[in-house]
């Protein structure tokens, strides 16, 4: 006979094994993920303030100065390439690697690599490497929900989910766009449609977003502003830019491969690695700046200032190779940004030359910067429906989805022609080892990523 606290008993635990629960979950968990990723952020927001500075004093100071400030980044060199060597899944940007963990690949270990994602991320990018903040931000909210998921005590289908949330809030927090992070999840992370998925990842998302308001303000990542659509007989410009901007995504995803095969083919360890990158970002931030750091401020000065069009193509494949030396080292940092920075060039480029041949107006490069973005970001991780959205909420304005759905769609079928894979799914396999049929460098083995990836594990939770 059930006595009135056995019900209740019952009725808790029916309740903590259903799909509410399961919601409510996510929620608690993109508190906690957003609050980590604001931390990270705000760190970083200070860095680039201060790096700057301190390039200022060396500029017109002793030349022993430099020296020292050589002499730091070997030793923060030393220190991101041992902590990459003893966890390889803080390495590169963190999204293959929470791919690996979501299919089965990789251990889903948070701790110590929580907060060593966080330290190694930001000297990264404090440093003036450029990376981008967005994947380290994701995987450190995956870790974060990988802790409380733990906690929580959910089966493996349902701990999975809640990882997905807690990615998608890392996106959300990153850009300030949280309809991109739930759509980041079922394109790239979790593909496939589930009610329970969405659910987690909205709640998630949402929740992030209010903490990254809360403490960073509203605005959005860039301030772009008198966006007008663009008239319908520069289409066939749109669908070249995309394809364009798909020849040179496919440069840009090569140009990392090439670079990781290149540390990992030389005799040069791990440890140091890091230093390579460092020791040449000291000349770069003196007299090249602008292909420096991730990216961020380049593309807002590109919608502010004129700029040739020799000067762009040096700062766009200066920005690439820049990009791949520092990825190619194996610290912590994402190519988000140094993507979308090298998007804006390439459409800036385009749009610069169509103002010189009189074809367009010189009102209208700011739309040809954010196409350029969008058809980027789509060529190169082969998320056409996440850029497009991301874009968006990135820039404030809805004025331009016709455009941006144009340039996406040229742009991914030109991505598909010359058949170049999308970047993440590449750079799994490659930690994974299965480029090379075994164990690297660059992390354990497994047979095949895509063959988990095919069979995801099924994610409707409890009925």
């Amino acid at each position: 006979m059930f006595t009135p606290q056995k019900q209740v008993k019952t009725a808790l635990r029916h309740f903590y094994h259903s799909r509410l629960a399961v919601i409510f979950e996510s929620i608690i968990i993109g508190f906690f993920a957003g609050c980590a990723v604001v931390l990270f952020r705000y760190l970083i927001t200070k860095a680039d303030i201060f790096r700057p500075r301190v390039y200022r004093f060396l500029f017109v100071s002793p030349f022993y100065w430099k020296l020292i400030w050589g002499a730091v980044l070997v030793l923060l060199g030393l220190f991101l390439g041992f902590a990459s060597k003893v966890k390889p899944l803080i390495k590169g940007s963190g999204i293959p690697q929470v791919k690996g963990v979501l299919l089965g690949c990789l251990p889903d270990a948070w701790m110590p690599e929580l907060p060593l994602k966080m330290i190694t991320g930001f000297i990264a990018l404090a440093a003036g490497l450029s990376l981008g903040r967005e994947g380290p931000s994701i995987q450190i909210a995956a870790f974060t929900g990988m802790a409380l998921a733990s906690a929580f005590k959910q089966s493996q289908p349902q701990k999975n989910t809640l990882i997905c949330a807690a990615s998608a809030a890392g996106l959300s927090a990153a850009f300030n766009a949280p309809l991109a992070g739930v759509l980041f999840v079922l394109e790239e992370l979790q593909p496939g449609f589930s009610p329970l998925l969405i659910a987690c990842a909205m709640g998630a998302s949402m929740t992030a977003e209010v903490v990254a308001n809360f403490f960073l303000g509203t605005n959005t990542a860039f301030n772009f502003y008198h966006i007008t659509p663009l008239p319908l007989i520069q289409i066939p410009w749109i669908i070249l830019l995309g394809i364009i901007c798909a020849l040179a995504g496919g440069l840009f995803k090569h140009s990392l491969y090439t670079s990781q095969d290149i540390y990992n083919n030389s005799r040069i360890p791990q440890v140091f690695r890091p230093i390579i990158p460092l020791l040449v970002s000291i000349p770069l931030t003196f007299y090249f700046a602008d292909i420096t750091a991730g990216g961020h401020g380049l593309i807002e000065s590109l919608a502010e200032t004129s700029r040739d069009t020799l000067t762009l193509c040096m700062l766009l494949a200066g920005k690439i190779l820049f990009t791949a030396l520092c990825y190619g080292s194996g610290t912590a940092g994402g190519i988000f940004l140094p993507l979308l920075a090298c998007g804006a060039l390439t459409g800036y480029t385009m749009g610069h030359l169509l103002v010189q041949f009189n074809i367009i107006g010189n009102e209208w490069i700011l739309n040809y910067i954010i196409l350029g973005m969008t058809a980027f970001f789509t060529t190169v991780v082969k998320a056409p429906v996440t850029g497009i959205v991301l874009i968006l909420e990135m820039s404030g304005n809805f004025n331009h989805l016709n455009s941006l759905v144009m340039v996406s769609l040229s742009g991914l079928i030109m991505s598909d022609i010359i058949a170049s894979p999308p970047v993440y799914a590449v750079l799994l396999n490659r930690l994974l080892g299965k480029h090379a049929g075994g164990k690297t460098d660059d992390g354990p083995s497994a047979s095949s990523a895509k063959d988990k990836q095919d069979k995801p594990d099924a994610q409707d939770g409890p009925k």
